[in-house]
């Protein structure tokens, strides 16, 4: 990612295919759903848009991290709400499926305002006067919606169009989007492949703590509302698991600023790893319960 070929082409690319992709399951009753969950969609989309980015900047004054590069780019992550890969993640483990997508949905809408003030706040509290250029708030939305909002659409399109189709073409998009993301995470260590082990070191115990922290906010804020066990997973699972591709996208492709994305990376790698014990947990639970049942 150190040309402009690929910061600025190939990275908007792909994370327009895998949008792209989202949207091929997407359909507009997805975001009328959230009238039928008021409750759940409420405390699941103030988690990923309010709750996430003060849980992030409290966890960066906690821990003193050094870097305002990598502090800016764990601010850059907590801006962006979960993807395609928290709804997956969120079906495997036996939660809220459709719940999930309409958060999901929504989230993503929103997001593409409420990311720019976000990073421009983290770039003027981290950075000093001249270390940076602000995003220009009105073009960045502008280009969030061209590489987030638009391909969405057009799956969504596609999908009102040609439902065998899509159906049919859901899978393998998957796939490529699945191709994708290690792909952009992997391009992002290795442009900074010198100083990720050093950075791994000061951003894995945040990016740990963020990620683990939202996970249970995610948990106990529904439980505390008493919404149903497949709602809790899928509101802790959005909230814990973020778009961390979008992150990428952001740092590299219209901050230009490639250190910054390391902490996005960092996030994605961490993220998976727990996703893998929500899966099994949750998973092994529900089989227990079947068979003392």
């Amino acid at each position: 990612m150190e040309t402009n070929y690929l910061t600025d082409i190939m990275l908007p690319l792909a994370l327009a295919i895998i949008m792209l992709g989202m949207g091929l399951s997407l359909v507009p009753y997805d975001f009328k759903r959230v009238a039928l969950y008021p409750k759940a969609a409420t405390v699941g989309i103030l988690n990923q848009i309010i709750v996430l980015p003060v849980v992030g900047f409290l966890l960066l004054w906690l821990f003193g991290l050094r870097s305002p590069e990598l502090a800016v780019g764990i601010m850059v992550l907590a801006a962006c709400p979960g993807g395609p890969t928290s709804n997956l993640i969120s079906h495997i483990s036996r939660g809220d499926t459709a719940l999930s997508i309409t958060l999901t949905a929504i989230s993503s809408l929103i997001a593409v305002v409420t990311i720019p003030l976000i990073v421009n706040l983290a770039l003027a509290f981290f950075m000093q006067q001249g270390e940076y250029v602000p995003l220009p708030v009105f073009r960045t939305i502008m280009s969030l919606t061209l590489i987030t909002l638009v391909p969405v659409s057009i799956g969504m399109i596609i999908r009102a169009k040609a439902v065998s189709f899509a159906d049919k073409m859901n899978k393998p998009v998957k796939i490529v989007s699945g191709i994708l993301l290690f792909l952009i995470i992997f391009a992002a260590i290795m442009t900074n492949k010198d100083i990720f082990v050093s950075s791994f070191r000061d951003v894995g115990p945040i990016a740990l703590s963020l990620n683990v922290v939202m996970l249970g906010i995610g948990y106990l804020s529904a439980q505390m509302l008493k919404l149903r066990t497949a709602q809790r997973i899928t509101i802790s699972v959005e909230s814990g698991i973020q778009n961390g591709t979008l992150g990428i996208t952001i740092a590299s492709a219209l901050l230009h600023n490639d250190v910054m994305a390391i902490s996005p990376a960092i996030y994605s790698l961490i993220m998976f790893m727990t996703a893998g014990f929500i899966i099994a947990w949750t998973n092994l639970g529900i089989k227990q319960v079947k068979v003392a049942g």
